[in-house]
């Protein structure tokens, strides 16, 4: 069973170029159906570490690389079109960008939407799966903040009354 869900997790989450075929991801839909309806409860994940590991597991390749985060971020602040985005991450490339954007889409975090205009207007957002990230990063702010004031401010001699100050 658990090489079964290794192989699904792998099939589900693996980046959009590794995935071969629709086909072979469809046929293991009635297991992961299954699998997550079994899995639904937090306590029942809790009481398994195989499953425990599991859903950590598929939380970080949903959103694993440097620009995802920062992409996921821009958006909670609403729809934005391909440029905004592009801007308002400094030194991501717009291949990089693109690459990303479908990678997100592929794991149902964001959505896209063409207009039929001239020229061609894409605007991107994130989905109601994507707007639960909210939560998470802000816990993430929060936890990283605490460790950079104790972990690292404190540590450094020159800020380290930075924080007795304050």
């Amino acid at each position: 069973m658990f090489l079964m869900v290794t192989k699904v997790g792998y099939l589900c989450y693996g980046k959009y170029s590794d995935i071969q075929k629709y086909s072979t991801i469809k046929k293991y839909s009635n297991l992961i159906n299954n699998m997550i309806q079994s899995l639904k409860s937090v306590e029942n994940v809790k009481k398994c570490p195989v499953s425990y590991v599991l859903a950590v597991q598929d939380t970080l390749n949903a959103f694993q690389g440097k620009w995802k985060m920062p992409i996921i971020g821009t958006l909670l602040f609403g729809k934005k079109r391909f440029k905004e985005i592009e801007r308002e991450i400094p030194k991501i490339t717009p291949r990089m960008l693109s690459q990303e954007l479908k990678d997100l889409e592929a794991n149902g975090i964001i959505s896209r939407k063409v207009y039929n205009t001239i020229p061609v207007t894409v605007e991107y957002e994130l989905t109601e799966s994507g707007e639960q990230l909210h939560r998470v990063i802000d816990t993430m702010i929060e936890w990283g903040l605490q460790h950079r004031q104790t972990n690292i401010m404190d540590n450094l001699p020159a800020f380290s009354g930075v924080r007795n100050a304050g």
